[in-house]
């Protein structure tokens, strides 16, 4: 879905909320073959038995990934990602765990190398099914202002 949301039109204190995707033994060894993350602590149950989690946890980075890819159902023609601040991994993410994402717009401002555009922080919140929050992130988008 397409829509135009300009600079001016972002309220801060709004928010989201995306559906959710249950993480499976697949998303671990897929994402351990696409960044080369083969760490036990991801793929070695035997391993992982002894650890205080006892079990395998999800690379932190695969649910960075899923967290934002939930979120990408509006696309913005004026707005561009420049990227990510105060990432955060809090809680472990496990084998069947489902989670899902939360937005909410906490800050605007300036852009100061673009007159004719401002910058958008958005709060991601990961949080699985017991309610906690398992990875924070800022977003920051930088947003076309409407022409006057």
């Amino acid at each position: 879905m397409e829509v135009t949301i300009y600079f001016e039109d972002y309220e801060i204190g709004s928010s989201r909320k995306t559906s959710g995707r249950t993480i499976t033994e697949t998303d671990f060894v897929v994402h351990a073959g696409h960044t080369g993350d083969f760490f036990p602590h991801h793929m070695d149950a035997e391993f992982m038995k002894a650890s205080p989690f006892g079990q395998r946890i999800a690379h932190g980075t695969l649910v960075f990934s899923i967290g934002v890819g939930l979120t990408a159902s509006v696309i913005n023609p004026v707005a561009f990602s420049y990227g990510y601040d105060r990432l955060r991994f809090i809680k472990p993410v496990f084998i069947n765990d489902t989670i899902h994402s939360v937005t909410t717009i906490t800050a605007k401002e300036d852009d100061p190398r673009r007159a004719e555009a401002g910058r958008v922080t958005e709060r991601l919140q990961v949080i699985n099914q017991h309610g906690e929050t398992v990875l924070a992130a800022d977003h920051i988008y930088v947003v076309q202002r409407r022409k006057s």
